[in-house]
């Protein structure tokens, strides 16, 4: 992201919470939650093509701090590919050998079955199995003992365990998200789970706070900072807090894009007048700009193998997204529908670019298969940005406003199936989905 220059002259009182969309429209043109807030997960859509699955009750959970069950299945239903059979009543734990007849007359292809006990140390001993009820065979299961601030992590693993069996992919349910908040005027850095829950501030400021990007072992993450007034960029540390200065060139420093290796990042840089790509190394040092031309050049995001970056230039006439090789080179233009695309991102598995799209004066998401160069519109909503793919490459998490309310949505590739991880209040902007986590 690379800040308009109206924006480096105006006192910080006076700078709007800058965000992905609206400072790349100025420039282009040129131009907190409560830390105990909860979010509210809504699903909404159906999709074509579901896998019913039943979640019985744990046995134990009512006493429980918190619903595993429910959290598996809330995981699930937001992921587009299960759907929920009701399982009320159901009287079972990972001991029990279900009455398969009983789920097939209920329609229901596998069966999730578990408990959970306090024990004496204050511990919570987790334990399920996962049943596929056409065949009556047992999946198999896992058992935890963890502290009652890893309850949702385990029920976020246990889902995790669930779609791989099911589904043959990977779950990135106890994957994380990191995001930006204005409130007041104070500008926070939350990290929280993939379904918006259990939000930690990783960092608060006075000033605007923009561009998080996670790095690809998810234990830093980049960020553009304006406390010097002026975008500086910043890599934070996740465990310890600490924090390093990446980028203080003259002039503004945005945009933040890791290398897959994490031993190099792309960013903004102003230093020779127009704003242009440059890439740095992960620990700070000389930049090396990659292109030279007259346009202005943001918003990197490198390619999964690390070949390309993908990016923004209006060299064009009009903001449009363009590839170039990482060690630079001459572009190539990507995106041709449309007059105004900004805010590239694409899936691990290289198959998809996510981008916002200027229709009729509406920000709308789109997704770009680049194999065939299709383009789908994926959402009705006429604020969207900042797409940012999960590292399974199935969901796509967003920034939006829905009835006048800023909201972090998640939608399935075809848009049937979206969840609103929505705050209480706050400005809610610019999220960024982590990598998996280690086991």
């Amino acid at each position: 992201m690379t800040i308009h220059p109206l924006l480096m002259i105006l006192p910080a009182a006076a700078v709007p919470h800058p965000s992905r969309r609206h400072v790349i429209a100025a420039l282009m043109a040129s131009s907190a939650l409560p830390a105990l807030a909860q979010f509210r997960v809504e699903v909404s859509g159906v999709g074509l093509t579901q896998l019913p699955v039943a979640l019985a009750p744990f046995r134990g959970e009512a006493q429980s701090p918190q619903k595993i069950s429910s959290i598996v299945q809330a995981d699930l239903e937001r992921s587009g590919q299960f759907r929920a059979i009701d399982a009320s009543g159901a009287v079972l734990d990972e001991t029990s050998r279900p009455d398969v007849a009983l789920w097939k007359q209920k329609n229901a292809d596998s069966l999730v079955t578990g408990s959970i006990a306090r024990l004496a140390d204050g511990r919570f001993d987790v334990r399920f199995r996962l049943w596929d009820v056409v065949r009556g065979e047992d999946l198999g299961g896992q058992s935890y003992v963890i502290s009652q601030g890893d309850l949702r992590l385990v029920a976020h693993r246990i889902a995790d365990y669930v779609y791989e069996k099911l589904t043959g992919e990977r779950g990135v349910f106890s994957t994380r998200i990191v995001y930006v908040t204005k409130a007041g005027t104070r500008y926070s850095l939350w990290v929280a789970d993939a379904d918006g829950e259990n939000a930690q501030a990783a960092l608060s400021s006075p000033e605007p706070i923009i561009s998080p990007a996670w790095s690809p072992s998810g234990g830093q993450i980049a960020y553009v900072s304006f406390e010097s007034r002026k975008p500086v960029v910043y890599v934070h540390d996740v465990a310890s807090g600490r924090r390093r200065l990446i980028a203080n060139f003259r002039g503004s420093n945005s945009a933040p894009a890791w290398a897959p290796n994490g031993q190099s990042l792309a960013l903004t840089l102003s230093r020779d007048g127009n704003s242009q790509l440059y890439t740095i190394d992960a620990n700070g040092g000389e930049a090396r700009r990659l292109m030279q031309n007259t346009g202005i050049d943001t918003e990197p995001v490198y390619s999964a193998d690390g070949r390309s970056i993908y990016f923004v230039s209006d060299r064009g006439g009009a903001p449009q997204i363009y590839k170039v090789a990482s060690t630079g080179g001459r572009a190539e233009r990507v995106t041709f529908s449309g007059n105004y695309n900004i805010s590239p991102s694409l899936s691990p598995d290289g198959r998809w670019l996510a981008y916002i799209s200027r229709v009729g004066g509406a920000f709308k998401l789109h997704v770009m298969d680049l194999a065939s160069g299709v383009v789908s519109a994926i959402t009705d909503t006429s604020a969207d940005e900042s797409p940012s793919f999960a590292p399974n490459s199935r969901l796509i998490v967003y920034a939006t406003q829905q009835q006048g309310r800023e909201a972090l949505m998640t939608t399935t590739l075809d848009g049937k199936i979206k969840a609103r991880l929505a705050g209480q209040s706050g400005d809610i902007r610019e999220p960024d989905w982590g990598p998996f986590q280690k086991q």
